[in-house]
């Protein structure tokens, strides 16, 4: 049924959750590089930024999988999109407000699909799917991530250790400003491509494209070009909290460990990619910097943070599919345009309410013994770096 008022509310819900991926996950990318000193802070993520318009050109394998692979095609409605990306978006900000590094991909696929379930139920959802092409890995990527990063660290080192400490952190720093470049490369092509796959089942949803579970619709380039620009302005607005916690909170990283982590993240997320998978970037990128830490010689790893971090890989799938499935409850109640739009206000009054709290500075990572954590952070404004 064509709806083009809820439609063009879907695109521009869509969008803002590429905006929120992109600064959610802006961490992925540029953390070690700011916090080896590789890079300043702002000249980092605008470096970034572009990079990852470049990336949401490469390929739309990982948008097919979205499209075709998470929900039946046939019975999804635009109001379960606009439910499902409530869940995300809602899911994303709170998050960051508690520099959690936790999965957009998932709080996106978690939303749709627990939209999906409170409209029909579980013939709605391909779980042989789910599992495939996201469950399977997001267990797996994220422990090959750690073993190719430790790896790395401990060739980096080995080659580099009858150099003198300037050349080494010289050659390094450079090296890491490469990686992280591969690196934004390697998340615009992965995560821009989730929101171009939901926005394309709004498009068949409404009726504009037309397309079957075997042949996926052809995704039109307006909106490869709104996605990769939504998640680069994310990106260059910088979220300082999750990067705090990528940089600083997992462990200590130098130039020769930062520039092992990005690029082992680099080399999973691109082969996730041409092979279709919606991976987790943030638990790749997470595992990247711990595989670091690990193959350092009396480098300490915060168990606890890290033990957060997977809190928040088991709880996100459920927890946004729990939003979207209520925010498709509350469409129902009024109708799709008039619930399209009440749901929208509660999402926008809840991420203002939260964006004005993480202004006056209180978020819970206190710890005195981590002075890390304890530290005020900043906003999520680029001169705030």
């Amino acid at each position: 049924m064509h709806n083009t008022f809820v439609l063009i509310l879907v695109v521009g819900a869509a969008l803002v959750f590429d905006f929120t991926n992109g600064f959610h996950d802006t961490a992925n990318s540029v953390a070690p590089t700011i916090a080896t000193g590789a890079l300043k802070p702002r000249v980092a993520v605008a470096y970034s930024a572009i990079l990852h318009v470049v990336g949401a050109f490469l390929s739309l394998k990982v948008a097919a999988t979205i499209a075709n692979s998470i929900v039946q095609q046939d019975l999804v409605t635009l109001p379960i999109v606009f439910g499902g990306l409530a869940g995300a978006i809602t899911w994303n900000v709170l998050t960051w407000y508690f520099g959690l590094p936790s999965s957009s991909s998932h709080a996106l696929i978690g939303g749709v699909v627990g939209a999906m379930l409170a409209s029909v139920g579980t013939d709605g959802v391909i779980w042989r799917g789910i599992m495939a092409k996201v469950f399977v890995p997001g267990i797996i990527a994220p422990v090959i991530a750690i073993a190719v990063a430790g790896l790395a660290t401990l060739i980096s080192r080995r080659a580099t250790q009858h150099l003198d400490d300037g050349s080494r952190t010289l050659g390094m720093r450079v090296g890491q400003i490469g990686a992280s470049g591969l690196m934004s490369i390697a998340h615009g092509t992965n995560d821009a491509q989730k929101t171009m796959g939901i926005i394309t089942l709004a498009l068949v949803a409404n009726g504009t494209l037309i397309s079957t579970a075997e042949v996926p619709a052809t995704v039109p380039g307006w909106v490869v070009l709104a996605c990769a620009v939504a998640m680069a302005s994310g990106t260059f607005i910088g979220g300082w909290r999750i990067i705090r916690t990528l940089g600083h909170g997992l462990t200590t990283l130098d130039s020769t460990a930062g520039f092992a982590a990005q690029m082992s993240s680099a080399v999973v997320i691109l082969t996730s990619s041409h092979l279709g998978l919606a991976l987790s970037t943030t638990y790749v990128s997470t595992g990247s910097v711990i595989g670091t830490g690990v193959a350092t010689k009396g480098r300490k790893v915060h168990w606890n943070v890290a033990g957060r971090v997977v809190f928040a890989w088991l709880v996100t799938l459920p927890a946004a599919g729990l939003v979207g499935a209520l925010a498709y409850a509350g469409e129902s109640v009024f109708g799709a345009s008039g619930g399209a739009v009440a749901v929208g206000l509660v999402v926008a009054a809840l991420a203002a309410t939260i964006f004005a709290r993480s202004r006056k500075g209180k978020v819970d990572m206190h710890n005195v013994n981590e002075p890390w954590k304890s530290e005020v952070l900043p906003d999520s404004s680029p001169s705030a770096a």
